[in-house]
């Protein structure tokens, strides 16, 4: 007895709605199945079936797969979730009656089956028992970049794709932590996409794309939108910033009638304190809002208010060399550049950083000035919010071993000890690096006593700010990371508890 064929499964991309952009195997597998299922509303109408429906033939059986539900309304015991998860495993039973009958079904899926597509629900209940192959299609992403006559990115730009359905906050994070970016789902989401390209910095170097290819496609600038307007079948897309600073630098040669840059801009690097507007300075304000081009770490631009006409470069934290190299690049080409930075941009921060790059090929940025502008550092913001432990002599360091052995940090320390000065610790731990505090405590104990107060500022002018008063010999390392400060007392920092509780810290000016 032999068992019965069974047919094959076909995940079809479709593309972005143009039928022209559909794949030649995407079309021959339509034509050839015998089953064509595609998934639609309750009205029954299927954008994917108008899609394929050029390549159909006749006396195909077709599978019209409705959805139950909408994401706002629905009687399921389960909710939503619930109602959606019976109505994939019924839709698996129709189309597996068909492979077991020996037919060939393809689902018919817009854009790519893989990529935020309903067949994969499909795939996940039937490939472990019947043969199921994916043709890939031209993603809405893609397409969007296509229809905007822009690069998604270059070299190497990193792209970031995001669901609109995320909240704001981390679309946000996730944003100003990347080059380019597309944002999937808008719709309902449009107001909170915005908010949070608004709140990454952005904003102004985002487009709308809606209907990528369509003959009622429509693409704007993000800002001129109206969110009432605004479908499913639409994305927000931000295009290489590369490409853009340069075809920005060409148009402005353009028009001066010249064809090149004659003159070199100028980098600032600009200190924008601990955190919030409170702590800039006027003169960093200055600079901020004069600057054609800002440049710096995503979450440090995020907190620059945006500006009409200003472009924004914003990257990781660990490329301050790369950071440097593209303000330095900007300016050449004769721009006004502002690379931001946390706290004081010359206390372990981006202008060494400038200046390292300048130095490093003074011929590509021969005639680039660079200029940079004081902010309050996290040590003096810590130190206030205490008393004045920073009163008299003392030294920063950093516990980051990234950039110099840790044998140069003990002996540092050591030296630090023996000259009984405060010491201000910067990067004290991180999830890579949990053993230097310890060590450093071990150090500075060899010179103080256990008694010695130790302040731990933690996100000091931010929203989870708390500063607290221990002992060196005591105090729990563990609860140290990355966002905390630590000012560590010599032998004559003192401590005084005031009438409401709080403890007052401060290093006499005088022996």
């Amino acid at each position: 007895m032999t068992t019965p064929k069974t047919g094959t499964l076909w995940g079809v991309g479709l593309g972005p709605g143009d039928p022209e952009l559909m794949t030649v195997k995407a079309a021959r597998v339509i034509g050839e199945a015998d089953v064509i299922a595609y998934h639609s509303a309750r009205h029954r109408r299927s954008i994917a079936r108008s899609v394929a429906e050029p390549y159909l033939r006749e006396g195909q059986l077709e599978e019209a797969l409705v959805y139950p539900v909408t994401t706002e309304t629905t009687d399921h015991p389960g909710g939503y979730e619930g109602a959606i998860a019976d109505f994939y495993e019924l839709s698996a039973k129709r189309l597996a009656e068909h492979l077991d009958a020996g037919r060939d079904v393809v689902l018919l899926c817009e854009g790519d089956p893989f990529f935020y597509g309903s067949y994969m629900y499909m795939h996940e209940r039937l490939a472990d028992r019947y043969r199921a192959q994916v043709i890939p299609g031209v993603t809405s992403v893609s397409a969007a970049s296509a229809v905007l006559g822009r690069p998604l990115v270059q070299r190497d730009e990193v792209l970031t794709l995001l669901p609109g359905t995320l909240p704001a906050p981390e679309l946000a994070r996730r944003l100003a932590d990347t080059d380019a970016a597309a944002v999937l789902k808008l719709g309902r989401t449009f107001g909170s996409v915005r908010d949070a390209l608004a709140e990454s910095g952005k904003l102004e170097d985002a487009f709308y794309v809606e209907r990528a290819t369509w003959g009622t496609q429509r693409v704007e600038p993000f800002t001129d939108v109206d969110p009432e307007s605004v479908p499913y079948f639409s994305l927000a897309v931000v295009p290489s910033p590369a490409y853009a600073a340069r075809t920005a630098g060409t148009a402005t040669a353009t028009a001066t009638g010249t064809g090149t840059v004659d003159a070199c801009g100028e980098v600032v690097v600009v200190g924008l304190g601990p955190a919030g507007p409170q702590w800039l300075t006027p003169e960093a304000e200055e600079a901020l809002s004069a600057a054609e081009h800002l440049v710096g770490y995503g979450p440090y631009l995020a907190k620059v208010p945006q500006r009409a006409g200003q472009r924004r470069h914003a990257s990781g934290n660990r490329v301050e060399a790369e950071r440097a190299a593209e303000a330095l690049d900007l300016a050449a080409q004769g721009a006004r550049v502002a690379v931001v930075s946390s706290g004081d941009p010359g206390v372990f921060a981006m202008a060494s950083a400038v200046l390292e790059q300048a130095e490093s090929d003074e011929q590509r940025w021969s005639g680039v000035n660079v200029r940079v502008l004081p902010g309050l550092t996290a040590a003096q913001a810590a130190a206030s919010r205490v008393g004045a432990p920073l009163g008299h002599d003392y030294c920063v360091l950093s516990l980051s071993d990234r950039l110099k052995p840790w044998e140069i940090i003990e002996r540092r320390l050591d030296a630090a000890g023996t000259a009984d000065l405060v010491v201000a610790l910067y990067n004290p731990a991180s999830r890579s690096r949990t053993t230097q505090l310890a060590a450093a405590r071990d150090v500075l104990l060899r010179h103080r006593a256990p008694e010695t107060p130790v302040v731990i500022a933690r996100d000091v002018g931010g929203p989870e700010e708390s500063v607290r008063v221990e002992r060196l010999g005591s105090f729990d390392v563990s609860e140290v990371d990355m966002r905390c400060l630590l000012i560590i007392g010599s032998t004559r920092t003192r401590v005084r508890e005031q009438e409401d509780g709080t403890a007052v810290v401060w290093t006499p000016r005088s022996y």
